[in-house]
């Protein structure tokens, strides 16, 4: 795919995340537990993938997984604790604060990923520009909370 279509793709999988927050929210109220709708959620999601893998013939390298470092499968872990939070956050903050701190957090931190070159295929520096925009990010969410 190319670069647009790629961008086109983040943007839908963004729009897609309110939405899936009301539906585990919604869930997890049917339930009276956030963290089986979470659980819930998570499983769904398997079976969609392994379905995906089965019909498109995917393949996997064992080998590569096996000898990927220990601290990779934590991604799982902040997956979880990610639906979950959001499935408790979304209905105390709204969808329109809860994403904006979502996003608030992504870009702070992505920042820093990317300016120590952890994580990620290349190295960005901290600009002067790109704090700004991060700046605006935030006073967005504030706004939002406010008004």
């Amino acid at each position: 795919m190319n670069k647009l279509m790629w961008v086109i793709m983040a943007f839908i999988s963004g729009a897609f995340l309110p939405i899936q927050a009301g539906l585990n929210t919604k869930l997890g109220k049917a339930g009276e537990s956030p963290v089986h709708a979470s659980t819930i959620s998570f499983v769904v999601g398997t079976v969609a993938l392994l379905l995906y893998i089965l019909f498109t013939q995917q393949s996997v390298s064992w080998e590569g997984i096996k000898s990927a470092p220990g601290y990779v499968w934590i991604g799982g872990v902040l997956g979880a604790f990610y639906v979950t939070v959001i499935i408790l956050a979304f209905p105390q903050l709204g969808p329109g604060l809860t994403f904006g701190l979502v996003v608030a957090g992504q870009l702070i931190i992505s920042a820093l990923l990317e300016h120590f070159n952890v994580l990620v295929a290349q190295q960005q520096s901290i600009s002067p520009m790109r704090v700004l925009g991060i700046v605006l990010v935030v006073v967005g969410v504030v706004i939002v909370r406010k008004f």
